[in-house]
């Protein structure tokens, strides 16, 4: 998905927001508009190390892991061998002010987001899942040809296109040129700028408010957490609905799924972090459901009334219990990546002895945080397979494999595959029948090492 972000960025005025936190002047050379930016037309500095907390702006930030220096999990190569990749540190904190789990280097968002290569729609559970979500709200909201309903980060049309079939008006607000044109062409339209506090304010003075408002797997993604929040209370209609969808920090320390760091993702949350990061906005948490989409994610139903559910009122007494306000809580999950990257890579030295062939399955972001922070590369495995057309053909970022459709699992019958998209397990593993049958095997490493 990709990224809503603050006012300057929300203008594409991101050598502005450099300016203004780092005190120096960048390049000129990052455009605005429909205009494209590579890394080699931007000047110093192309990251930022961030020392305040992205929501209190406290500066009690306590070390939990670092995975060192790798490189933009999506930036996929377009030509194998040796070359010049961009690395920046990847080191996971823990605000002890607020609770907010975040990295602490900002890479600039145009980067990361402005030609991305993640379409939703190639996930059939995130399809069926946002159908049936939007099937309920179009009932329970009462929405009609009269109503908004609206994503921040939209990607392909993936969710709205749903919501377009049954006659609501729909608003999809995505950065990324090559997926924006996508979406328009399922007849969605879509603003292709960065969402802050300026954009809305611009929405709102033409009378364009959301009935229903989407950011499902962004916020994460968000260097300026408190303009954004902000822009969704100005965008929002005062009886509206913010439904947002988060990887949520429990299951993500409980189950080991620090894969799913990585540089895009800026923050981890907790509900607790969460409701304190809304309130000060004074939009409230009403409902919360949780959901075992990537690793376990959170729903949030979110108003200008507070009126929270027990659900909600449990969930933060149950975090409070837990430990999520203090260090002791995040100190194990270092430990437990230790040791998973000693078991994983065990197995594959032991199988690569014995001459069996390794392929991966899932050119994905977690997928490049965990080979390059592990070090698997050619010398442990020979191939990655993806179901995105966009991404085969190309070669993973760091260890420089070819990306191959998984039909060539059949053609090239390795012995096992590593299950790098383990999100989506269930699905894969039926998709997959031929080859499993065939005698093939899969090593899926999270949330616990095993072979199936």
């Amino acid at each position: 998905m990709a990224l809503a972000n603050d006012r300057d960025i929300g203008s594409g005025r991101w050598t502005a927001y450099f300016e203004r936190i780092n005190g120096k002047r960048t390049s000129n050379s990052i455009l605005q508009g429909n205009d494209k930016m590579s890394i080699a037309e931007t000047s110093k500095p192309l990251s930022k190390t961030e020392t305040a907390c992205r929501i209190c702006m406290g500066s009690n930030l306590n070390p939990i892991l670092s995975l060192g220096k790798t490189p933009l999990a999506n930036s996929l190569l377009k030509k194998e061998g040796p070359q010049d990749e961009n690395r920046f540190p990847l080191d996971l904190v823990f605000c002890s002010d607020c609770s907010l789990v975040q990295i602490t280097e900002t890479v600039n968002p145009e980067i990361l987001f402005s030609d991305y290569v993640y379409f939703s729609s190639f996930a059939d559970t995130t399809l069926k899942s946002a159908e049936s979500l939007v099937a309920r709200l179009i009932k329970e909201r009462n929405l009609s040809d009269s109503s908004l309903a609206a994503e921040i980060a939209s990607n392909d049309g993936y969710l709205l296109q749903f919501y377009l079939k049954d006659g609501v008006r729909v608003l999809g607000i995505e950065p990324a040129q090559n997926i924006a044109t996508v979406a328009r062409k399922k007849g969605i339209d879509t603003i292709s700028e960065f969402f802050g506090l300026e954009l809305a304010q611009k929405l709102a003075n033409r009378n364009q408010k959301a009935d229903v408002l989407h950011a499902n797997n962004v916020l994460a993604h968000v260097a300026e957490l408190n303009g954004v929040v902000e822009g969704m209370s100005v965008f929002l209609k005062d009886s509206g609905l913010i439904v947002i969808e988060a990887p949520y920090l429990k299951p993500m320390l409980e189950h080991t799924e620090f894969d799913t760091i990585y540089h895009e993702h800026l923050c981890y949350f907790s509900l607790t972090a969460l409701d304190k990061l809304f309130r000060s906005h004074k939009l409230y948490i009403n409902d919360v459901e949780q959901l075992s989409i990537h690793g376990g994610s959170l729903r949030l139903f979110i108003e200008k009334k507070d009126q929270p559910s027990n659900t909600v009122k449990t969930m933060l007494e149950d975090e409070a219990k837990s430990g999520v306000k203090t260090a002791a809580y995040y100190e194990q999950f270092s430990n437990k990546v230790q040791r998973l990257k000693t078991e994983l890579l065990t197995l594959l030295k032991d199988l690569k002895s014995q001459n069996k062939s390794i392929a991966i399955y899932g050119a994905s972001a977690k997928g490049s945080t965990l080979m390059n922070y592990f070090g698997i590369d050619k010398d442990l495995v020979d191939f990655v397979v993806d179901r995105s057309t966009v991404k085969q053909g190309l070669f993973t970022p760091g260890n420089h494999l070819a990306i191959l459709p998984p039909e060539k699992l059949l053609e090239l019958k390795p012995d096992y595959v590593v299950l790098l998209t383990w999100n989506f397990v269930d699905e894969i593993l039926e998709q997959q029948k031929a080859y499993r049958e065939m005698g093939g095997k899969f090593i899926v490493p999270i949330p616990e090492l095993k072979v199936v």
